[in-house]
Order: structure tokens, then C-alpha cells, then sequence
């Protein structure tokens, strides 16, 4: 899955637009307020070469370097992909393989034995050599630690997919991985593992519990200089293997308790970078200092998703999920919730970063996407599916009325479910938006427990990471136990068979075919009901620093939240 980003919205803007469809939201108190204002100060005063970020919305902050745990079990950014680095970055802005700590990599002739050549002249910030040993020990103590997980997908190695029998350093530059089966994917995810020095970690008695408060790394910036409950601050590696690199002497965090706080620093000039939604963002952040304030949103996020739980009626019928797809008005959420920052997403139910996997032919002959409120309707009265008054009932008796659950506060995410709930109304469909705290809403989600609810979707390199997570049985959880993907619980073996021949092959005509093919699956089965694809967010301010990537220069994505691709920007961001 992908990670939690920053969805608060600003709440008069959205009172606005609600208002306009009859809907009530309750006023925020004290919107943009801000504490703490002289940590900004002597940003923004003194031409240190410290880069001030919002990337994460924390009340205090917490010391945690633990390159084994993602950002959403406490892990400070940017501990992956900052303080730790991969052996390669998938570069999602220009769908290239970045070599990093590696020069080289390669597949043998089946697919079973996968081998990377290790960099020369790169060593940990204590001075220690970097060698394939470190990679080797990073690798098994995840193996070997249950618990441990990572922001790449290697757990999958050794979890649900087992793809993967050894690894071993066959030379101080040599890494080798042996498959048990063929999983040509295993590129990506091995590949952007961040890497761990051995001689620090194997010291370590717990690594699920370890925080690592003095991170010893081989990325750019490792030296903790700063940290306290308001504000931390992480500068520079003056061993970097890059000579010359990074081109700025260090980050500040300064906390912000909400996405509110952060806007109102970003536009205030005192965040350099921010990965925050900001409503209304010209008018509200560009245009107050057009020559330095700047943003990039593009929709290259994974796709936003309504679920319905399939194991139990109505849901495990495709037409009742095919109606209520043709009742949705995806151009209303995009417009309000989302203030036109994306767009409706398609049959296919891919983002903007699998533009080039998608087949128009699949896209084109669909109807179920596009809103269609009477063809709803009459899928629903063909199916049995009686209206009683306003509301419809199964083919039991029981009137379908259900709780649409959504995480409090996510308020793009809060406006999309009333705009929904609107919408499936006018087809006899009672859904009372349900909002809970986000480790509730994870929790319900990821046990099966909800009729309906929104959701973000799997995501990586190819879309085989998002049809697996949609519709593989392979990650398929009985409801009850933890599924960290098909929350919906749907599966077909005829996505099971298409999903296995991808990751048997390496052929990429070959993948795009079976790609073109899974896009019908889903489209047949509309395992769930695709919304829009999530825009990434990213601002930045030039006036202390440049290089950032825009739409004009897209040589990477903008987003803080973005792994490892943020690691690119780090290296390119200079003082002005």
C-alpha cells in the first residue's frame, strides 16, 4: 500500500463547496494556527544553508531512526532513502532505474539468480567500507526478525509471495539472490531496500524495537545536530560518496500538529519544501509570491478506491458494484473534494504512472466508470434488488443501508464520501459516511470489517503491484485475520494465472500483453470501484534554495512522501 499522505483540507474552502450540495460539515477552530513561530525565524533569518521541510503532521517529535520501520510506525523521514540509501531507485517521473549503491544488476538466463555489483569508494558515515556483506545481513536479519517490515516490499520476499531462498556476498562487491521461484518484480523490491551497516545492526538485541537515535548511514545527510520536541534538525555527511554532494549544509523539521499549521508556514514563506495539500493552491500559495512559490501535483499517486466488502451480499454481486460505480459523479468529488487536482479515474483503475500499461480498448468499451444514475438504476431492478420508498432492499429483505467509513480529518477524503453517499442515494443505496480515527480506520479495513469504505490502493513500479493487491489470492485474507492489500477480499484465478505469468517473465512485451489482459479482468469484475488516482503533493519555496523538480523539469517527483525518489531531489536542491 501506499503511504499515508497529507489530505486535510482547508475547511472554509470546503464549506463552500458543500454548501453548494446541501451538506453540512462542522466548522474548524482555530484554522492555521501555529506554534513555535521563532523555530521559523531562524530559518528564515539566518542564510545557514538548513533547508526547512513539512512532510509529516506530529504534535512533538519522537527519536526514531529505525531503517526497518516505515514512516507510519514512527520512523523519521528521512531515515529511508536520506540517511539510509538502495541499491537502485525506480525514478517514477521518468520510469527509469536510477543505479545507486549499485553500478550493476542482472538476471541469469531462467530468471532464478539475481545479481548485483556493488559501487566502489562508498563508505557508512563512521568510515567504515560499505561491502556486500552489509547488503547480505540487511536482507536476513528481515528474514530472520519477524516483525520487521520494509518501505520497499522486501518482507513480500519472505511473507505471502516467498519468492526468495538465499542471499549471499559472493565478493566484497557481489550480492547474490536465488529465488525459489521465478519473480522477475524482485528487481524493484530487493533493489530499493535500504541498506544497513552489519556492524552496528548486528550488535542491536532488538531490531523491531531498536530507535536508532545516532543513525550511521551511507546517504547524504546522517548527522543528528538537533533534536528536541519542537524541532530536529539532520546535516550533512561529510563522507558522501558523491563528491560534492549534497550541495546544502542540512533539513530542519519544526512539528506541525496539522496539515493547517504547515500550510500556514509554507505560504508564509518559512517551509522551503512541503508535501502538504494546500486548497486552492494558486491563489492561496503561488500567487501571494509568484517569483518563489511554486507547486507540482501530479496524479502519479495510487488510485483512491470505494471498497465494498465482497464476502457477504449485496456486495459479492459485480452488477450491485457496477451500479453503484454508474451512480458515483467522479467529475463532483474531483471539483470539490479534490479541487481539481486529479481527475476520474478510468475502467482500468491505474494512475497516471501506468499511462503507458493502459489499453484503450478496455477503457473505451467500458460503461461502469462513467456516471450513468438510470442505467444504475435498472442494473439494480434487473438484478432483483426492489425499491421500498427511497431505499432498495436485497433479495432477502434487508434494506441496503450501510455505514461508508473514512479516516477523521482527511477531509478531501471526507468530502468524496458525502458527495458518494449523495450519489447512491438517487439509486436506493443508504450510506451514512462513518469517520474514524486513521488506526481505527486501518484496523476495520484491514480485517474485513466494513461494508464500505474508501480507501488508496497498491502501488510500484509496474502495475502488477496494483492488480495484485486488488484482485490476487495470493494476498488474500480470510476476514478477520490482517490483510495489508485486497481489503475487499476479492479474488479470481484468472488474475491469479495472468499475475503469475508476469512475474515469470521478463520479456516486457510479454508483461504488457498480460498487463492488457488483467486490465480487462478488473474491468469485467470490478473488484472495487476506482475514484481518481491520488495527486502527489509538492510545493517549494526559491528563495533560500533551487533545483527542485517541476513540471517543467520533471527530472524526479516533487512529493516528500515519494520513496526512495526523493532521495534524486536531495542531491539536486542548492542554495540560491
Amino acid at each position: 500500500m501506499t503511504e499515508m499522505t497529507g489530505r486535510r483540507v482547508d475547511r472554509r474552502r470546503l464549506l463552500q463547496g458543500a454548501a453548494a450540495l446541501g451538506m453540512s460539515i462542522p466548522a474548524l477552530s482555530g484554522a492555521f494556527a501555529i506554534p513555535g513561530r521563532a523555530y521559523f525565524a531562524s530559518a528564515q533569518d539566518a542564510n545557514d544553508g538548513i533547508l526547512t521541510i513539512s512532510q509529516e503532521q506530529q504534535q512533538t517529535w519522537v527519536r526514531n531512526f529505525n531503517p526497518f520501520l516505515p514512516e507510519s510506525q514512527g520512523s523519521r523521514w528521512p531515515t529511508n532513502a536520506g540517511i539510509h540509501e538502495p541499491m537502485i531507485i525506480y525514478n517514477t517521473a521518468t520510469s527509469k532505474i536510477e543505479p545507486w549503491l549499485a553500478t550493476e544488476w542482472a538476471f541469469n538466463a531462467d530468471n532464478t539468480v539475481l545479481t548485483f555489483t556493488l559501487r566502489d569508494g562508498v563508505t557508512w558515515s563512521d568510515g567504515e567500507p560499505f561491502t556486500a556483506d552489509d547488503v547480505a545481513f540487511t536482507f536476513n536479519l528481515i528474514k530472520d526478525t519477524p516483525g520487521l517490515t520494509s518501505p520497499s516490499g522486501t518482507t513480500a520476499a519472505f511473507g505471502y509471495t516467498g519468492y526468495l531462498a538465499s542471499i549471499e556476498a559472493t565478493d566484497p562487491k557481489t550480492v547474490t539472490f536465488t529465488f525459489s521461484r521465478v519473480y522477475t518484480p524482485a528487481l524493484y523490491d530487493l533493489g530499493m531496500q535500504p541498506i544497513a551497516p552489519k556492524h552496528i545492526w548486528e550488535k542491536v538485541a532488538d531490531p523491531v524495537t531498536e530507535t536508532n537515535e545516532n543513525p550511521v548511514g551511507t546517504g547524504p545527510f546522517t548527522n543528528v545536530t538537533r533534536f528536541e520536541a519542537q524541532v530536529w534538525q539532520l546535516e550533512k555527511n561529510d563522507t558522501y560518496w558523491q563528491e560534492g554532494l549534497p550541495l546544502f549544509q542540512g533539513i530542519r523539521f519544526p512539528a506541525f500538529a496539522t496539515n493547517d499549521a504547515a500550510n500556514l508556514a509554507t505560504v508564509n514563506g518559512e517551509n522551503d519544501w512541503a508535501g502538504n495539500f494546500i486548497p486552492d493552491v494558486q491563489k492561496t500559495f503561488v500567487d501571494k509570491d509568484p517569483e518563489h512559490n511554486h507547486y507540482w501535483f501530479p496524479a502519479t499517486g495510487d488510485t483512491v478506491q470505494l471498497y465494498a466488502q465482497t464476502t457477504k451480499a449485496p456486495w459479492d454481486d459485480v452488477n450491485v458494484r457496477k451500479a453503484m460505480s454508474m451512480a458515483i459523479d467522479r467529475d463532483q468529488i474531483v471539483q470539490i473534494a479534490m479541487f481539481d487536482y486529479t481527475h476520474p479515474a478510468d475502467a482500468s483503475g491505474m494512475s497516471d504512472k501506468y499511462d503507458s500499461w493502459k489499453d484503450p480498448a478496455v477503457i473505451d468499451a467500458a460503461t461502469w466508470t462513467k456516471r450513468d444514475v438510470d442505467a444504475a438504476n435498472k442494473l439494480l431492478d434487473d438484478g432483483g434488488y426492489v425499491m421500498d420508498g427511497d431505499t432498495r432492499k436485497t433479495k432477502d429483505g434487508t434494506p441496503m443501508e450501510y455505514d461508508l467509513n473514512v479516516v477523521t480529518g482527511w477531509s478531501d477524503w471526507v468530502s468524496s464520501c458525502e458527495i458518494m453517499a449523495q450519489n447512491l442515494a438517487e439509486i436506493g443505496i443508504k450510506a451514512t459516511v462513518k469517520p474514524y480515527d486513521v488506526a481505527a480506520w486501518q484496523e476495520r479495513v484491514q480485517l474485513g470489517n466494513f461494508d464500505l469504505s474508501i480507501g488508496w490502493s497498491s502501488g510500484g513500479p509496474t502495475p502488477m503491484n496494483f492488480y495484485r493487491g486488488v484482485m490476487s489470492s495470493e494476498v488474500l485474507k480470510p476476514v478477520g485475520e490482517v490483510g495489508t492489500e485486497n481489503w475487499q477480499r476479492f479474488s479470481t484465478p484468472e488474475a491469479d494465472d495472468l499475475l503469475d505469468k508476469f512475474v515469470a517473465t521478463s520479456d516486457e512485451a510479454e508483461q504488457k500483453d498480460i498487463v492488457n489482459q488483467l486490465q480487462k479482468v478488473y474491468s469485467d469484475n470490478a473488484p472495487a470501484i476506482p475514484i481518481f488516482p491520488g495527486p502527489q503533493w509538492g510545493e517549494f519555496n526559491t528563495a533560500r534554495f533551487t533545483g527542485f523538480p517541476n513540471e517543467d523539469d520533471p527530472y524526479a517527483l516533487l512529493s516528500t512522501y515519494q520513496f526512495p525518489d526523493r532521495l534524486l531531489v536531495m542531491t539536486k536542491i542548492k542554495p540560491v
